[in-house]
């Protein structure tokens, strides 16, 4: 890779926006919901799977599920993405909070 492209890439990357917002994990076997809110949905995923993975996940049922049923009964869906552009940190904060709390009432789920 070139020196010109290198930049290119990192330049996009740095200018690339956030997507804030609120996602489930579910367990088909188990019929489980968990329900969090994150600031970067895109990278939400695969933190939480490599906790699962290596067994030190701190929501005790969601990775006793994972223990019990494995990796393929488990699922990522984003459910809302909110438009955090013109939020101060604390209101997008507040935002995740409320959107995170609607969407546990209305799935009947636990938090992520």
């Amino acid at each position: 890779m070139n020196r010109d492209r290198k930049r290119a890439l990192t330049a996009a990357y740095r200018e690339r926006k956030a997507r804030p917002g609120v996602f489930a994990i579910r367990c088909a076997a188990c019929a489980g919901a968990w329900v969090g809110t994150s600031r970067e949905l895109a990278n939400r995923q695969n933190g939480i799977w490599f906790a699962l993975r290596m067994g030190t996940s701190l929501n005790r049922a969601m990775q006793q599920a994972w223990r019990d049923h494995g990796e393929a009964a488990f699922t990522y869906e984003e459910l809302q993405v909110l438009d955090g552009d013109d939020l101060s940190a604390w209101s997008l904060d507040q935002a995740l909070k409320d959107a995170g709390a609607a969407w546990r009432e209305r799935l009947q789920a636990a938090a992520a």
